[in-house]
């Protein structure tokens, strides 16, 4: 339990509870400050929660990118360890069922290890041994890499918390939306002003509400994702490795420089175009209740609308019928997530006043690279 707090002075205020807020206030108070997260919902209820829970180094980019993601797991691994929410280890698999699948994916493990990224080729038989979902039909091997790890992000962002209360003295104000940000403080709903010599503010996709002049032509867009979860496997059924098939590799920016990319682009434009038209490339991961978390999709800005599409449902099923086999397919959730994405740039990272910091626009990466952001952020700014 986290007692309640008074509006006294801290050293650092952080503004949001989901990923990027308790990654800055983890940064924050390892170096000593006195923290305080401001969340005006009684819990983070954003992108933070609805997502598979991917830590996802192997699709960032070979370089300084996939090095933070790596680290980022390391810190997920040490937290999960002394905060006791669950941390899998598992790996994944991406799938090649299509001769330009195969052609990407023998093109990227044949560079991998020169660039830093662990990661190889499996014959069929290898990839079946990993993982008893792949659809042995047409399989024609996988891409194993062993540094994927899943987390349950509504179990995350619930433990974290009193985690951070109780080992670093951060204290969290929950049911309390902030109305004013300036450099003289923070003003919420309840009329406290907040006084400290940092302010962080990590809003997610309602990015324009508090700062709108500061997002003002950041060219930061909205992306939201559809997703499913089935009901538990029966009989202590597991997934193994974390799955992903061959349409994945659109999407990621660890396999655009593979030559052989093109190819499968042009098939799939020509074949499926309504999988580019949603965004849709699907993946699966399996949280520890035994349910399967499968999706997902990408419609942005003026497409958004609070009314999710059965037919991208039935898309992301349909595609995944053809890579995996299930004992169960009932599906037991849906829903969506909405977050903050830049066009170009990995995050968008802004200080419009002395004391004031944006954090925002990690895109899909949130879960894979928030932890690493922050603490190379604040290692930079405090040392």
């Amino acid at each position: 339990m986290i007692p309640p707090a008074t509006a006294e002075q801290s050293d650092a205020i952080v503004i949001g509870a989901g990923i990027v807020g308790l990654a800055n206030a983890l940064a924050l108070a390892r170096r000593g400050l006195r923290v305080t997260v401001l969340e005006r919902h009684p819990r983070a209820v954003g992108a933070s929660i609805r997502n598979f829970g991917m830590v996802w180094p192997i699709g960032q980019p070979a370089g300084a990118l996939h090095d933070q993601a790596r680290r980022s797991r390391d810190l997920w691994a040490e937290l999960a360890a002394e905060a006791g929410f669950s941390f899998e280890a598992c790996g994944s698999l991406h799938l090649a069922h299509r001769e330009d699948e195969a052609a990407v994916l023998e093109e990227f493990a044949g560079q991998a290890m020169t660039s830093g990224v662990d990661a190889v080729m499996l014959t069929p038989s290898q990839t079946l041994e990993r993982s008893p979902a792949p659809l042995a039909d047409g399989l024609l091997g996988a891409l194993w890499s062993p540094t994927e790890a899943c987390v349950c992000p509504p179990a995350v962002v619930a433990a974290l918390p009193g985690f951070l209360h109780r080992k670093h003295g951060v204290r969290f104000v929950f049911d309390c939306p902030v109305s004013r940000v300036t450099e003289d403080g923070v003003w919420t709903g309840d009329g406290n002003r907040w006084k400290a010599s940092r302010t962080v503010v990590c809003s997610g996709e309602d990015f324009r509400q508090l700062l709108p002049e500061a997002f003002a032509g950041s060219g930061i867009r909205r992306c939201k994702l559809q997703m499913l979860k089935t009901a538990p496997q029966p009989e202590g059924w597991s997934l193994g490795p974390m799955i992903a098939s061959g349409l994945t590799l659109r999407h990621y920016a660890i396999f655009q420089d593979c030559r052989s990319l093109v190819a499968l682009k042009e098939r799939v434009a020509r074949e499926t175009p309504e999988l580019d038209r949603f965004g849709i490339h699907v993946m699966a991961s399996q949280h520890p209740d035994g349910g399967l978390v499968l999706g997902d999709s990408h419609e942005y800005d003026d497409a958004i609308t609070p009314f999710d599409r059965a037919e991208i449902d039935d898309l992301m099923l349909r595609e995944l019928r053809k890579i995996v086999r299930l004992p169960s397919w009932e599906i037991a959730g849906r829903w969506h997530g909405i977050y903050a994405k830049h066009p170009s740039r990995t995050e968008w990272i802004a200080e419009p006043a002395a004391g004031l910091t944006v954090m925002n626009a990690l895109g899909g990466a949130g879960m894979t690279r928030s932890f690493a952001v922050a603490e190379d952020h604040w290692a930079e700014r405090l040392g």
